[in-house]
């Protein structure tokens, strides 16, 4: 029999995480590979793991992730709320905690797009007097 898993989908600047939960000892793999060894940088590790830590699911929970596009702290984004999305389908008590910590609210800052005559999207060319 085929093991029953919950899945999540976030997304954070170019950055699609599909999470899949399932009940289980408390491995979290991304991509196929441990998730120190994936998100080595300090603090998204915590980012990452809030959500469990809200739900109070620490050890109990599985989590598998594919991740792609973007860069380490928009692919770090968009796991946390896939986990968040995914945790709420298994148990739906945890609702009202993932929505105060924020982790079901999809961030929308983008990169601001360059506007002609500047140099970049705010950034105007110095001026010069004579």
């Amino acid at each position: 029999m085929a093991e029953t898993y919950f899945e999540g989908i976030g997304r954070r600047k170019e950055s699609t995480a599909r999470v899949r939960v399932m009940t289980g000892k408390g491995a979290f793999i991304v991509n196929g590979k441990p998730l120190e060894d994936f998100f080595p940088r300090m603090g998204d590790k915590e980012l990452i793991m809030s959500p469990l830590v809200d739900a109070g699911h620490k050890g109990g929970v599985d989590v598998s992730v594919m991740v792609n596009g973007g860069g380490i702290s928009g692919q770090a984004s968009a796991v946390r709320m896939g986990l968040a999305r995914a945790l709420v389908l298994m148990n739906p008590e945890v609702d009202r905690a993932m929505r105060n910590g924020g982790h079901l609210t999809r961030d929308p800052r983008v990169k601001e797009r360059k506007k002609p005559g500047l140099k970049r999207a705010r950034k105007a060319p110095t001026y010069t007097k004579r």
